[in-house]
């Protein structure tokens, strides 16, 4: 991939803004006129995380969601998209993956993935986040909203994840299955493999609601993918949705994602109707 970053723009939030509005006028949701952005730091087993607290203005309890970045972690695209979360009316965390190992974002914006340099830093960052560190990582953050004054700890917590976040809303799940009600992973890598802690192993544990998003592109590297996916959750009597995006490449629901051969990967129609599941997914299930 090329090098070249788009970072949001004010008039791209606005433009955000203007689209969560829109969504509350039809009846998706009640949206606060603004949300607040903090940054705060959460206590793990493994230290402490630096991650952002985005809420609505103003007081009341709200239900949690969790955010898990791509690749290139805890950045402005992600904060946006948590404020844009929190003006439907929830209480955003968005964690720094790359805690253990560096401060957010981790990955600066000249980060070239056909750079071998650069993939080999990547994976060094990535290395700490087996499931286990996933698992325990995810069970500090619920504990983390749970206490907080914004948070109505009575209702179901929410996980979310873009790409290297995907399966990480899985194994979120999986090791907090009273309190996550509801998931969704769009564009998430690595969700079947073949090794023992392949995250669709944990399907069984889960007792989320999901919501499975997947590249064009993805889906023609692992076609097999989608279905193992429905058969473990048909299997665990589990309740998820899963659907191929027609003509979108890997990433495409991040407006910051770098040019692929000259072309944008972020598609606005397709995040859009990603980002209408989301908010309709957890309407439905974060009670």
């Amino acid at each position: 991939m090329a090098d070249e970053r788009h970072i949001i723009s004010r008039r791209e939030f606005a433009a955000l803004t203007v689209a969560a509005g829109v969504s509350a006028a039809a009846g998706v949701s009640a949206a606060p006129a603004e949300a607040v952005d903090t940054d705060v730091s959460v206590k793990t087993p493994s230290g402490i995380c630096d991650a952002a607290l985005v809420h609505p203005q103003g007081g009341g309890r709200r239900p949690a969601v969790i955010l898990l970045p791509d690749a290139f972690g805890l950045r402005p695209t992600m904060r946006a998209m948590a404020k844009r979360l929190a003006m439907d009316g929830y209480t955003v965390l968005v964690p720094n993956p790359y805690y253990r190992s560096t401060k957010a974002p981790g990955i600066g914006p000249g980060f070239d993935f056909g750079n071998p340099t650069d993939r080999a830093k990547l994976d060094a960052l990535r290395a700490p986040l087996t499931s286990d560190a996933v698992m325990q990582d995810a069970a500090a953050y619920v504990a983390f909203l749970d206490s907080h004054a914004g948070v109505d700890a009575k209702a179901k917590v929410g996980v979310v994840g873009y790409c290297m976040g995907g399966p990480m809303t899985m194994q979120a799940a999986a090791a907090n299955p009273v309190r996550i009600g509801a998931g969704a992973s769009f564009h998430g890598g690595g969700l079947v493999t073949d090794k023992p802690d392949s995250p669709h192993l944990l399907v069984p544990k889960i007792k989320a609601q999901f919501y499975i998003g997947i590249a064009a592109n993805d889906d023609e590297k692992q076609p097999d993918a989608k279905t193992k996916l429905d058969e473990a959750f048909h299997a665990a009597k589990g309740s998820a949705k899963i659907e191929v995006y027609p003509g979108t490449l890997h990433g495409w629901c991040v407006r910051d994602m770098p040019l692929q051969a000259g072309k944008p990967i972020y598609d606005e129609p397709q995040a859009e109707r990603a980002w209408t599941e989301l908010v309709t997914l957890y309407k439905r299930a974060l009670v």
